[in-house]
């Protein structure tokens, strides 16, 4: 994956660093805009997959939306040149000081997850003589086949509105004035790679889309969240999510009525192959039943697979791949002071040892933002790669 040249770049820089190939990431968001564009659908990035100002910048500039869930993840957007009318506000606990800046800022949108949630954004808006648009995040029920952790969308999860409160949800509408009902939403989970399962999402919005209208309710926006996954066992292979099929999916099972629009929030699938965490061997310790490779880097600076147990490709980037190299099994850790610092455990990998370079794939995601000085860590660096192949360290 890496050239001779970037390797003794790599071998000139302080570990660990995180990896940027902006080539990488540009090429994945045309075709995500360009299968997107196709059925005229709206995609809002999802800063909480990354909001390295860099990243930032390019997804700004390729003509995304942007889709937060806190108030400083919408003055980023805002910093980062996202316009204020193509922000949305999500999430299951806006404080009124989060609700007050983005009341301020004129965002496109709060997607409100409580009744309780409507009623404080109706009576903050009232203060400021405003009125605060918003959609309805409902739980529609639908299974998404992935990780316990990172599933949303099931009935009594914190996220969301049951669809047996709905009939309160437009009692409070009907007598707030001062809140503006666009559209629903839904968001059922992430890392979702069977994608049968976003037919039955489209069954549950059409449904409901319908039961809204029923009750004088016109909606707007179908905001069908994200949730699309990417490839973590072969990045190499398929470095780019398969939006072409996601997106025709939406496109032939989701009921669309003449002057709604259909709104989509991704992240992990515009970001997670565009950075690999990149990491030096400190120590080999060889043992009778297992082998470690003790790295400069852990759970401070990728936590995804201590987590969530997720799975990350990794590789001696130090050791090109040689047919009579000798093959060892390996458990790959960190310097934490946790157990549970490991990135995986039985990896084989080419015999490796005491300043050798190791690459931790797909590492765009949920690696940087989750990042966090335990032991008192020092937070690491980000490097690019530039279309020009220049490498540059911020």
């Amino acid at each position: 994956m890496f050239n001779p040249q970037t390797l003794q770049q790599f071998n000139n820089t302080d570990t660990p660093f995180y990896y940027y190939d902006l080539n990488l990431l540009r090429q994945t968001l045309n075709i995500c805009k360009q299968a997107a564009g196709r059925y005229n659908f709206k995609v809002h990035y999802a800063l909480k997959a990354n909001f390295n100002s860099a990243v930032l910048k390019e997804i700004q500039v390729a003509g995304f939306g942007a889709d937060c869930v806190s108030g400083n993840e919408v003055k980023a957007a805002i910093a980062n040149g996202f316009p204020a009318h193509e922000v949305v506000f999500a999430g299951v606990g806006k404080s009124d000081r989060e609700i007050n800046a983005a009341l301020d800022a004129d965002i496109f949108c709060f997607n409100v997850e409580s009744v309780q949630e409507l009623l404080v954004i109706n009576d903050l808006a009232a203060a400021k003589n405003k009125a605060a648009k918003v959609a309805i995040r409902i739980n529609p029920n639908v299974d998404a086949h992935t990780h316990r952790f990172i599933t949303t969308g099931l009935d009594e999860n914190k996220f969301g509105i049951n669809i047996w409160q709905l009939d309160d949800v437009v009692f409070t509408l009907d007598n707030c004035p001062n809140l503006q009902f666009i559209g629903i939403h839904f968001h059922i989970g992430s890392q979702i790679t069977e994608l049968d399962v976003f037919k039955d999402l489209c069954a549950k919005v059409n449904e409901l889309s319908d039961w809204f209208e029923q009750r004088n309710l016109p909606v707007k926006v179908l905001n069908v969240g994200g949730g699309l996954g990417v490839d973590y066992n072969a990045p190499h292979e398929n470095p780019v999510a398969d939006f072409e099929h996601y997106f025709k999916i939406f496109n032939e099972h989701l009921i669309v009525k003449q002057g709604q629009e259909v709104h989509f929030e991704l992240g992990r699938a515009l970001v997670a192959q565009s950075a690999t965490l990149v990491s030096r061997v400190l120590y080999v310790k060889n043992g009778i039943n297992k082998n470690f490779l003790v790295l400069d880097a852990g759970m401070t600076e990728l936590i995804r697979p201590m987590l969530y147990q997720a799975y990350h490709k990794i590789e001696n980037i130090s050791k090109p791949q040689q047919a009579e190299q000798k093959i060892v099994n390996y458990d790959v850790v960190g310097p934490i002071c946790e157990s549970t610092d490991c990135f995986q455990e039985n990896v084989q990998l080419p015999e490796s040892h005491r300043g050798d370079l190791l690459a931790i794939y797909s590492a765009g995601a949920y690696g940087e933002v989750m990042a966090s000085s335990y032991n008192l860590r020092d937070r690491v660096q980000s490097v690019y790669s530039l279309p020009e192949a220049e490498l540059i360290k911020g």
